[in-house]
């Protein structure tokens, strides 16, 4: 992958709405999602979905199909394993002995949990309302 490739693909990955498009159709697999399925869960406007979609697209980081009335868009993969490629092209120094998939490989982020109150513990009026509205 050329650098000015991968300086497209990064500066489309750097705002918040496209970066949860790309990670959303990642996640949707080859089919990939319809334009309204992908509105619906952005809780984006027409017109400002379909700028972000332009500008994946320009990158090469997703792919879209026509299907009978409808347009879906699903994550180029090779494009993603090939930035994920050049981005980890030099790790550990290139020292292949030393380096192993365990240091390479990504870490997963889990989100903790919001704990519940301890029983017998009084709510105010707004932590009530937050509490009931989950």
């Amino acid at each position: 992958m050329e650098t000015k490739q991968v300086v497209a693909a990064l500066a489309a990955l750097a705002q918040e709405t496209r970066l949860a498009i790309y990670r959303l159709l990642v996640q949707a697999g080859a089919s990939g999602m319809s334009v309204g399925e992908i509105a619906a869960a952005v809780k984006a406007a027409p017109a400002t979905l379909s700028f972000h979609l332009k500008e994946l697209t320009h990158a090469g980081l997703i792919e879209s199909r026509q299907h009978g009335r409808f347009v879906f868009y699903s994550a180029s993969y090779p494009r993603m394993n090939q930035l994920l490629g050049f981005l980890t092209e030099n790790c550990c120094a290139g020292d292949m002995e030393t380096c192993s998939p365990g240091k390479c490989a990504p870490v997963r982020t889990v989100k903790p949990a919001k704990a519940a109150p301890a029983r017998g513990t009084r709510l105010t009026s707004a932590a009530r309302h937050r509490t009931n509205s989950r």
